[in-house]
C-alpha cells in the first residue's frame, strides 16, 4: 500500500479548494439544491469516494494532518452557542413551546431507539447514537464532532458511521417531510388556511439578526470573543475530566460558555457582536472543517457496520414519520400550520433546518398558502435552541455508554 501523505498547509488547502468544488456543485446541479446537500459533503464526500477507489484499485492511501480541524471545530460550536438566546423560550408563546419540547423528545428518542437497537443487533452502543439524535436531529456539524469522540471511545469507524447517517438523513429528510404534511391535509381533509400569528411575527421583528458592515477591526473583536469562549471551553473541559470523570468535548464546553455569555450580554449589552459578522466566522468554520471530515473518511470501515448502520436508519426514519402523524400534527393544531410544520420537523429531525425550510415552502407552493407560523417556529427551534437539550442529552449517553 502506498501512502501518501499531506501536511497539515497541504491538508487545509486541499479542504478550501474542495469546499469551492461544492459551492460550485450545489449551483450547477439543480437536485442538489433541492435536498439541500451542504457544500463541505459534496466536496468532501466526493474525495472520499476518490481516496476508495484509490486505495481499492491502485492501492494508494491517503494521510492527512488535521491539526487545525479541532480548533475549526470549537470555533464553530462558540458561534452557535453566541445565538442560543434563552429569551427566545418566554417570549415563542404555546406554538414555539410545543414544537422546542417535541424537538427535545425526538433527541431522547433518537438516542434511545439508537443505542437500543444497536445492542439488540450485537453492536457498541454507541454506534446506535452515532445513528441517533448525533448524525438526525444534530446533522454533518455534530456527527463530525462527536464521532472522534466515540472512536476515543473503542468504536471503529464511528466517525464514518455518524457522516454516513448524517447523509441519510438528510435525502430521507429532504424527501419525506413535504409528502407527509400532503398525507395529512388529504387524510384529514384540512382547509387551506393559514392561521393569524401577530405575537410570532412581533417575536421574529424583535429577534431579526443584527448586521454592520464587515471591517478587519469588527472581525478581530468578534474572533476574539470566539477566542475567549473556546480557550473557557477547553478549561471547562479539562477541569471536568479531571475532577469529576465527567466526559464533556471542548466544543460542548465552548458552546455553554458562549450560551451564558450571550445571554449575560443580553441583560448588560457589554459588548456588541452583530449576528452577520458571527455567521461569516461560522460558516468558515464549518466549511472547512467539515469539509476535512469528509475528505478524511474511510469508507471501507463501513463493510462492517453497514446492514446494522441501516437498520438503525430505517427505525428510525419510520418513527420520526409516525410520530409526526399521529402525535405532533394533533398537538400542534390539527390544521394546516400543523401540517406544515409535520413537514419541517420530519426535514430537520432528520436532516438540518434547511432541509425543513425547503420541505414547508414546497407544501405551501403545492397548495398556494403561505404558513407564517410555520416558518417562524421551525428555524427558530431548528437553529440552535434544539441544541440546548440535544447537545447535553448526547454527552451524558457518551459517559454512560461509553
Amino acid at each position: 500500500m502506498t501512502v501518501v501523505t499531506l501536511d497539515v498547509m497541504t491538508t487545509t488547502m486541499l479542504a478550501s479548494l474542495l469546499l469551492m468544488l461544492g459551492i460550485g456543485l450545489q449551483r450547477m446541479v439543480p437536485l442538489f439544491n433541492q435536498l439541500c446537500v451542504p457544500a463541505p459533503v459534496l466536496g468532501g464526500f466526493g474525495f472520499a469516494l476518490f481516496a476508495l477507489g484509490a486505495r481499492s484499485f491502485a492501492g494508494v492511501e491517503f494521510k492527512f494532518d488535521m491539526a487545525l480541524q479541532t480548533p475549526l471545530m470549537i470555533a464553530f460550536f462558540a458561534t452557535v452557542g453566541l445565538g442560543g438566546s434563552l429569551a427566545l423560550l418566554k417570549k415563542g408563546g404555546k406554538a414555539l413551546g410545543v414544537y422546542l419540547v417535541a424537538c427535545w423528545g425526538l433527541a431522547l428518542l433518537q438516542n434511545g431507539l439508537g443505542i437500543s437497537v444497536a445492542t439488540l443487533l450485537g453492536e457498541h452502543p454507541l454506534l446506535g447514537l452515532m445513528a441517533g439524535a448525533v448524525s438526525l436531529e444534530g446533522g454533518f456539524g455534530a456527527a463530525a464532532a462527536f464521532g472522534p469522540e466515540a472512536e476515543a471511545l473503542g468504536v471503529i469507524g464511528a466517525t464514518t458511521a455518524a457522516l454516513a447517517a448524517a447523509t441519510f438523513g438528510m435525502v430521507a429528510g429532504g424527501l419525506l417531510g413535504a409528502p407527509v404534511a400532503r398525507l395529512l391535509i388529504s387524510r384529514h381533509k384540512i382547509e387551506i388556511h393559514a392561521e393569524q400569528v401577530h405575537e410570532l411575527e412581533v417575536l421574529q421583528q424583535s429577534e431579526r439578526p443584527t448586521h454592520a458592515t464587515i471591517t478587519g477591526a469588527l472581525l478581530l473583536k468578534v474572533v476574539s470573543v470566539v477566542l475567549c469562549t473556546m480557550v473557557a471551553g477547553l478549561w471547562l473541559s479539562a477541569n471536568m475530566r479531571e475532577h469529576l470523570d465527567i466526559i464533556l468535548p471542548s466544543y460542548v464546553g465552548a458552546m455553554f460558555i458562549a450560551i451564558i455569555l450571550r445571554n449575560i450580554n443580553e441583560q448588560f449589552s457589554l459588548v456588541t457582536i452583530p449576528d452577520n459578522a458571527i455567521n461569516v466566522i461560522s460558516d468558515l468554520c464549518l466549511g472547512i472543517f467539515l469539509t476535512m471530515a469528509m475528505m478524511g473518511l474511510q469508507l471501507w470501515q463501513l463493510a462492517d457496520l453497514g446492514w446494522s448502520l441501516l437498520i438503525i436508519l430505517v427505525l428510525q426514519t419510520v418513527a420520526i414519520v409516525l410520530l409526526a402523524i399521529f402525535v405532533m400534527f394533533r398537538l400542534l393544531g390539527h390544521n394546516y400550520d400543523a401540517a406544515v410544520l409535520c413537514a419541517g420537523f420530519v426535514g430537520h429531525g432528520l436532516g438540518a433546518t434547511p432541509n425543513a425550510v425547503a420541505n414547508m415552502g414546497a407544501v405551501c407552493d403545492r397548495y398556494k398558502v403561505f404558513s407564517h407560523k410555520a416558518f417562524i417556529v421551525a428555524p427558530l427551534c431548528g437553529a440552535v435552541l434544539i441544541d440546548i437539550v440535544a447537545i447535553p442529552a448526547i454527552t451524558w449517553c457518551l459517559n454512560v455508554f461509553g
